[in-house]
């Protein structure tokens, strides 16, 4: 195999099979690099004895110092390459062991746990590896966290403070009304075209995760408020220049991306006074969160978040409990 060639394989798998987002690539490209630099020892490593208590230390993120990118997997690529392919069970345990000298949160770790299985499993189809190093390593076990979600009047509040009368401020508020309207990821969000928009029929077709397509309605107030930032930025002397694909571009005309999406909304919370720690996938939870309130059925909800299991929807029943208590006050005869 040539240099970082069974990491590049499985990463194009990634990206061209099974259709990952870019910045899910990045992510699994990240995990496996920070592996590669622990299994090369450019990382302070823990003692055999920590291997043990690997999944009972986890505490809060910290990213260790010297692992930044994919780019740090390259090494001496014949080592690292059969160092990947030798790697024992013990050698996981001790990685984690590494992660939780690191103060990374479980969900981070078991993220990282997933990569390696993922890649792992890979390796193992290729027929790369004869058994899978990852058998007989169980997940850690997560804290159940209910998702943050914001009030109506709370929402109200972010909506308002974009001002309008701009280019720049109407898309934002554009924006914020899409993603509270129709719960769509922020991935989503930006990769919206002018195509995908039904003023019509009152939906909007997003590209969601490994590229399934979904048709999700739009409210009236939402695309009230594309229609107002579409207006302002063809009425810019430079729109002609900008892309005329995506539906929300930059101030210099380019689609934009999730980071801009964040420091926009970081932007607006500062403004409002609302919870700093906010971010754009709160939109999201909160969206959930108020439809099932005002009696949507889960079903329903888990076909407009684009959830593949209705498990993953789940978790927001448990941010309804005043609705279902009222509705138990209702019907039953001896509440």
């Amino acid at each position: 195999m040539t240099e970082n060639s069974l990491i590049s394989e499985f990463l194009n798998y990634l990206k061209f099979e099974r259709h990952f987002s870019p910045h899910t690539a990045k992510c699994y490209s990240a995990d496996l690099a920070q592996f590669c630099a622990y299994l090369t020892g450019r990382t302070s490593q823990p003692a055999i004895g920590e291997a043990g208590e690997s999944a009972a230390s986890f505490g809060v993120r910290r990213s260790p110092q010297g692992v930044t990118g994919a780019e740090t997997a390259v090494v001496s690529a014949p080592t690292v390459q059969q160092k990947l392919k030798e790697v024992t069970s013990e050698q996981v345990k001790l990685f984690l062991a590494f992660l939780g000298t690191q103060n990374y949160s479980k969900s981070t770790i078991a993220r990282k746990l997933a990569t390696l299985r993922s890649f792992y499993k890979f390796c193992l189809r290729r027929g790369y590896i004869a058994s899978h190093p990852l058998a007989t390593i169980r997940t850690p076990k997560q804290e159940k966290r209910l998702p943050k979600y914001l009030e109506v009047e709370q929402i109200n509040k972010l909506l308002a403070t974009p001002d309008t009368n701009t280019f720049l401020g109407a898309r934002d508020r554009a924006m914020l009304e899409v993603l509270f309207s129709t719960g769509v990821r922020v991935s989503e969000l930006v990769d919206l075209n002018f195509t995908d928009l039904d003023f019509t029929g009152q939906v909007i077709r997003v590209r969601g995760k490994g590229k399934k397509q979904r048709t999700t309605p739009i409210g009236p107030t939402a695309i009230a408020a594309i229609r107002r930032y579409i207006e302002l930025r063809r009425a810019d002397a430079r729109s002609a220049r900008f892309d005329q694909e995506a539906l929300f571009v930059n101030k210099h005309g380019q689609r934009l991306s999730t980071r801009s999406v964040r420091r926009k909304l970081d932007k607006y919370l500062s403004e409002c006074g609302l919870d700093p720690n906010i971010s754009p996938h709160t939109l999201r939870h909160s969206f959930a969160t108020h439809m099932l309130n005002n009696g949507a059925d889960l079903r329903s909800v888990q076909e407009l978040l684009g959830h593949q299991s209705i498990s993953t929807t789940q978790v927001y029943t448990h941010l309804t409990t005043p609705r279902l208590k009222a509705a138990y006050d209702d019907a039953h005869p001896r509440s």
